[in-house]
């Protein structure tokens, strides 16, 4: 039996428009609501469905059972027997039906009573709730990186709602910038940063300090960037007090500096109106990192760069009286300029380099007399000559010392013999120390540590392999911090230490299976 009507059709369309959501989540949520009313009346323990017709708006009701196999173990309530119908009692009215199949039994039509009527209602409610919910968290989620506008609704506890029409955005404390303030009914731009699916509702946080939100209102307000032909590698931002931006172009006949500018500098204004002032470094990006670094140091002038990419860091040198300004107040400037990079940097003056140097020079020479047995100028000469370590002189070709300005090879032979002696004294003298302290051979004997780093390793207790093999990467690193092994090298060492382990593991298989 039917009964309904064009009406329910009109409100479906109706609350679809004003919700923005589809009319058959409406029509879905009506037959819900049909059918929960319809329940109250014949039965929560039958299968009671609703039917609705998209266009007439007429509704059927039908309380259907399902063809399940004779052996089918109904649940622990009764109620299930009344929800379904054994297959073999099933065919002898239809011999076509089969597991699964459902029959219809049609009911007649529900006079709503005012609790039908209003859980009806509740459950469309529910259901239109739950759907503008959804619509909203996908039409957010869609535009998370980008900028919003919305008006500020109100203040809670330092934290800005941002109503954006049918949603409440949130903008946190922390996400501000420093020192300003909003009042309800101002207009305000935020960068969409995180949109999480809630129980209540999707929950939209935004932000104003997020380094991509300078890189969008560039973005709109660069013709070149919007189009591509200028691209932006990195930001730098101290929110409310200084920032740094990095672009760069492959066109040649594009200056992105002097785009990002703008005439008179009306494109980095309107950038820093709506930043509450903020300061920007528009700098240009290089794929070299020592000419990225000088740029992102700004107007500092910075006389010598040194890379250290093991340890990614980059040593500056600076003129003495251009120290304050490439640190810059509070370090902001050198801070932000190894944000913008990507590397720590390091700040120094030509004399502290000098003198830096000098002590290098001293501490290398003093080794080489003492090792070697030599008179200061010899080790003078060798350390000039870029040598650094007592390995370094043993191993190079004779030829390499042998032109050294004052050698000859007898020279050069002589110092290589002793730099070998010195080793191996060193090696035994070592050993000694390692058996001393109680470290295993099979921990001496394992390819990939050095004497010294033994040694460091005893002094935190690490005195056999299986020692070793217990350590983490993090135990590596504190005990060596030194190392150059990056963390997959430290990784793979640690798992050859393990594999006698393993190995034990499948001799005692075999052994127990035998």
């Amino acid at each position: 039996m039917a009964f309904g009507g064009t009406e329910l059709v009109q409100i479906a369309d109706a609350v679809a428009r004003e919700k923005g959501i589809g009319k058959e989540t409406i029509l879905d949520a009506m037959e819900n609501a049909i059918e929960v009313a319809a329940r109250r009346k014949y039965g929560a323990e039958h299968d009671i469905r609703a039917e609705m017709n998209p266009k007439s708006g007429r509704i059927s009701l039908y309380k259907v059972v399902t063809v399940v196999a004779d052996d089918h173990e109904s649940e622990e309530d009764d109620d299930d027997e009344l929800r379904i119908l054994r297959l073999s009692e099933a065919q002898k009215d239809d011999a076509a039906l089969e597991v699964g199949s459902e029959l219809k039994d049609e009911l007649p039509p529900i006079d709503f009573g005012r609790i039908a009527a209003q859980s009806a209602k509740q459950v469309i409610v529910q259901k239109v709730r739950d759907a503008e919910r959804e619509v909203q968290f996908e039409e957010f989620k869609d535009k998370m990186g980008e900028i919003a506008s919305g008006v500020v609704k109100r203040m809670e506890y330092g934290n800005v709602i941002v109503d954006f029409g049918r949603t409440e955005c949130i903008i946190r404390r922390d996400q501000l910038i420093p020192r300003e303030a909003f009042r309800m009914g101002d207009r305000i731009r935020a960068y969409i940063a995180d949109v999480d699916k809630e129980r209540q509702g999707p929950q939209i946080f935004l932000s104003r300090t997020h380094p991509d939100f300078m890189k969008k209102l560039f973005s709109q307000e660069v013709p070149e960037i919007y189009d591509g032909l200028v691209d932006i590698k990195a930001v730098a931002r101290d929110p409310g007090s200084r920032a740094k931006i990095a672009v760069y172009t492959q066109d040649s006949s594009v200056n992105p500096i002097l785009a990002c500018v703008g005439v008179r500098g009306s494109r980095v204004q309107a950038v820093v109106s709506e930043l509450q002032g903020e300061k920007v470094d528009i700098v240009e990006w290089s794929p070299d990192p020592a000419t990225f670094v000088v740029n992102a140091l700004s107007s500092a002038e910075v006389a010598k760069v040194v890379i250290d990419e093991d340890n990614n860091r980059i040593e500056v040198v600076v003129p003495d009286d251009q120290l304050s300004l490439a640190i810059g107040r509070r370090g902001q400037n050198v801070r932000l300029a190894s944000q913008l990079c990507g590397w720590r940097i390091d700040i120094l003056t030509e004399d502290e380099e000098s003198e830096r140097r000098a002590g290098e020079f001293n501490r290398i020479t003093e080794m080489f007399v003492n090792a070697l047995n030599v008179e200061e100028v010899i080790a003078h000469l060798l350390v000039s000559e870029g040598f650094s370590s007592v390995e370094e002189a043993a191993f190079v070709p004779v030829e390499d010392l042998a032109n050294i300005e004052g050698f000859d090879e007898d020279i050069a032979g002589e110092l290589q013999s002793r730099a070998k002696d010195w080793i191996e004294q060193q090696r035994v003298e070592t050993q000694e120390k390692l058996r001393e302290m109680g470290v295993s051979d099979d921990l001496v004997e394992f390819e990939g540590i050095s004497n010294e780093d033994l040694l460091k390793l005893a002094d935190n207790g690490v005195k056999s392999l299986d020692d070793f093999a217990d350590l983490a990467r993090d135990e590596y690193r504190d005990f060596l911090p030194k190392s150059p092994l990056h963390d997959d090298e430290i990784d793979d060492l640690i798992m050859r230490a393990r594999a006698h382990w393993f190995d034990d593991e499948d001799k005692g298989g075999k052994s127990g299976s035998e």
